[in-house]
């Protein structure tokens, strides 16, 4: 558990501001394959997400998925990694979708890879990626999120969680400037902490965007979930709506529920 250190190895690394400190940005070597679902429920899927409308911008939807990589994290950042690739799967025929992942870790170590647009380069990047101990920095994922969307529209961040150890007000302040900008913040918090559910909550409010607690028994309703944002970031509210009611998706009701009562 975070006994290695694998790097993310680039020869064009940049450094890009995401608050108060700078958010490095890493580029992934090449280890094995990722795990992906089998291929009947993936084409499943996909056949019932043919009759969603396309993205009107014709671009693809990005989406920044942000990890915290702290100790306590892997068992979680191992489950992402295996279910990750579901994300770009039900896109594919709605606009597309790239991804930047996004993670902190240790004293202050907070960094931001290249957008990606296929599964398996996210694969790479999470897989070069050990969980050190350290303190959240939530609140850097967030104004490193506005910056993003300030050069081309972020249609959405995922987070995933289970500690909050920041000041709250503070975080909630960045979280207010990024739903100004219209990113929706869906965050995904590991356990019950009460004071974690709280703070969560006010940054899905903040954003319009949703939370959702889950276990290590809930790789399923995470999947469910992780598509549904997709989906989102992918196809926008309508594409999101057209999920829930044409296949009866869970993952996109809980979600369009969520953000109704952020409105």
């Amino acid at each position: 558990m975070g006994t290695r250190d694998k790097r993310p190895t680039s020869t064009t690394d940049r450094i890009v501001t995401g608050g108060d400190n700078p958010v490095a940005t890493a580029k992934g070597s090449a280890p094995p394959s990722p795990v992906s679902t089998t291929a009947t429920e993936v084409q499943d899927f996909i056949a019932k997400m043919k009759s969603v409308a396309p993205s009107a911008s014709g671009l693809p939807g990005r989406l920044i998925f942000a990890m915290d990589a702290t100790m306590s994290r892997q068992p979680t950042w191992d489950m992402a990694l295996s279910l990750q690739s579901d994300m770009f799967a039900v896109v594919k025929d709605i606009g597309g979708l790239d991804v930047q992942l996004v993670f902190f870790r240790g004293m202050n170590e907070c960094r931001a890879s290249r957008w990606v647009s296929d599964p398996g380069e996210l694969a790479r990047l999470m897989t070069t990626v050990s969980c050190r101990g350290g303190l959240t920095q939530l609140g850097r994922v967030l104004t490193h999120a506005a910056e993003e969307t300030a050069k081309r529209r972020v249609n959405a961040v995922v987070f995933v969680g289970d500690a909050m150890e920041e000041d709250i007000d503070g975080v909630c302040a960045k979280a207010g400037a990024l739903g100004l900008r219209g990113v929706p913040v869906f965050l995904f918090q590991e356990g019950c902490n009460p004071d974690v559910t709280r703070a969560y909550k006010e940054i899905a409010r903040l954003t319009k965007g949703a939370t959702c607690r889950f276990g290590a028994g809930s790789a399923d309703e995470l999947r469910a979930l992780l598509r549904a944002v997709a989906v989102y970031a992918s196809g926008g509210r309508k594409a999101l709506l057209a999920l829930s009611s044409r296949t009866g998706e869970k993952g996109a009701q809980l979600l369009l529920s969520q953000m109704s009562k952020g409105e």
